[in-house]
């Protein structure tokens, strides 16, 4: 294993202060040494049940300190580590323990509901050998030492994988949201994770001092750059599991008088339209971080004026990066609003066009990131790496342009365009104008089927308040002063929500299915 891992820089921070608060979990306090305990237990249990180096551990537990505990003892052990959403579909959870077949699968209370899953993989493919199931305890070492031996028989082991070098150097699996199709398992490395935890902890002046509000869930990139960076500087993670009561998450800020708070865009608009964070003060809350999309202009600005003694960085990143490839600095927001900013220390980012050459200033092109940060590949899915993973580095599938002083600004997915007729129209220019609109907190646009015109966009909007009724005719009045008429929408349909992922990301393709559902090819 390499000499450095996430391992060993938490175990420094827990040899240097292990008294020091490490996790507060449903409000009870673990320190470092309760931590590096549990991890240590979890990884003697690995030893003694048989698995080996490389072999894959799945967990399906929810946001939790036996989730922390039990990461760290596979990190410890070798292992590699595999998060699942613990409220995924049966289907899709198979799916996945048929892509990468673990050894082990770690399950929590709701974790019941797979059983049957469970079992039929077993007969089929048998995997995983071991079910062990982890309840919630005080005490971590009592946790894994008596539930250790509370698990299905095991099976015996088929003829065993060769054990590559590379597959020694894999820490971890994290299988992609899905937003546009079967779910990829990205392969991170110890050096993947190590590399890009210290560039965010440098980009965000983290220390010991610090602590967060771990609203995001581990089994999530973004999550899991949260939970990392905050262990490897022996700062604080405060769990927060009740993701709709957006008041109770603001009394929980104040309460554990948290210095950082991370969110997707979705986060933020739930917090500005559904809470009561604008009556509230957090002197103690430092800094800001928002990824996994943009942030409207508008909504940087309000957040800035609720939270004026905290720092915002917007960031930008993918799984396939570990986590993060660019942030725009606080500093910066007033002078480059709409930007992501420039690449992170340690990644390269350029815009290039199909035949892989820089494109001019303010011409769009294609997101390539080069840095120690990129993935291994994708597991299982040699064709999938090559063609994301070239010599020029990995291409995001992001469109964008870069200004005269280098900063990024995000046009779309490159699947995410809309082909109307001879154009080509970025889904994010017509929500960010209907956004701007104060009755809308939330906006999706897809391409919807058009014998004409191919694909003509259409709009999915969610109100600011839950029982407040939206102007449609205004909202595309809106529109017509602003964006020119090919760009405008076909319809415009008032919904509760937006189909998302467990991370926060729009379904896009769910809003295409249902519109070709409707009107048909």
């Amino acid at each position: 294993m390499p000499t450095k891992t996430l391992w060993t820089l938490f175990e420094a921070q827990a040899i240097r202060s292990p008294e020091s608060l490490a996790v507060c979990d449903q409000g009870e306090d673990y320190t470092y040494r309760d931590v590096r305990e549990g991890a240590e237990v979890f990884a003697e249990w690995l030893e003694s049940a048989g698995t080996e180096p490389g072999d894959r551990i799945a967990l399906i537990l929810p946001n939790c300190v036996q989730y922390v505990a039990c990461y760290l003892g596979i990190l410890k052990a070798g292992r590699v580590a595999v998060a699942l959403n613990p409220e995924m579909a049966t289907e899709e959870l198979e799916v996945i323990l048929d892509d990468c077949r673990p050894s082990v699968v770690v399950l929590g209370e709701k974790g019941k509901a797979f059983g049957e899953t469970l079992r039929r993989l077993r007969e089929r493919i048998s995997t995983p050998r071991i079910i062990l199931r982890v309840a919630p305890q005080s005490d971590l070492r009592q946790a894994f030492t008596q539930n250790a031996g509370d698990h299905d028989e095991s099976l015996e082991r088929d003829t065993p994988l060769p054990r590559s070098k590379k597959l020694r150097e894999l820490a971890q699996i994290i299988y992609t949201s899905g937003t546009t199709g079967r779910p990829k398992g990205v392969m991170l490395s110890h050096k993947n994770l190590v590399s890009n935890c210290e560039s965010i902890i440098r980009y965000l002046s983290l220390k010991r001092t610090d602590s967060v509000l771990a609203v995001l869930p581990f089994f999530y990139s973004y999550g899991n750059s949260v939970l990392i960076t905050h262990l490897a500087v022996g700062g604080r993670l405060v769990l927060a599991n009740q993701f709709v009561f957006w008041n109770r998450i603001l009394d929980l800020m104040g309460e554990q008088r948290v210095t950082g708070f991370s969110g997707v865009p979705s986060t933020f608009a739930m917090l500005l339209f559904r809470s009561d964070l604008g009556s509230r003060r957090f002197k103690h809350l430092r800094y800001l971080t928002c990824a996994g999309g943009g942030l409207l202009p508008s909504h940087v600005e309000r957040i800035r004026e609720m939270l004026p003694d905290s720092e915002l960085f917007l960031m930008y990143g993918q799984t396939e990066a570990t986590a993060r490839l660019s942030t725009l600095m606080p500093d910066e927001l007033d002078r480059k609003p709409g930007s992501i900013g420039r690449g992170i220390p340690g990644v390269t980012l350029r815009v290039l066009d199909d035949l892989g050459s820089d494109v001019p200033p303010h011409e769009p092109g294609e997101i390539v990131a080069r840095g120690p940060n990129l993935m291994m590949g994708y597991w299982n899915d040699p064709e999938g790496t090559r063609q994301v993973l070239h010599s020029e580095g990995l291409r995001t599938g992001d469109l964008a342009y870069v200004d005269e002083d280098g900063f990024l600004y995000i046009v779309g997915r490159k699947n995410d365009m809309i082909k109307s007729g001879a154009y080509r129209i970025s889904p994010h220019e017509i929500e960010d104008v209907m956004l701007r609109h104060e009755d809308v907190a939330e906006v999706a646009v897809v391409g919807q089927p058009d014998e004409i015109w191919g694909e003509v966009p259409v709009a999915f909007v969610v109100a600011a308040e839950a029982d407040a009724t939206i102007d449609t005719d205004a909202l595309m009045e809106r529109c017509r002063r602003t964006l020119p008429r090919y760009k405008l929408p076909k319809r415009i349909h008032v919904v509760e929500t937006l189909p998302k992922t467990a991370s926060g990301k729009i379904r896009r393709s769910e809003l295409r299915t249902l519109l070709f559902e409707t009107t048909g090819p």
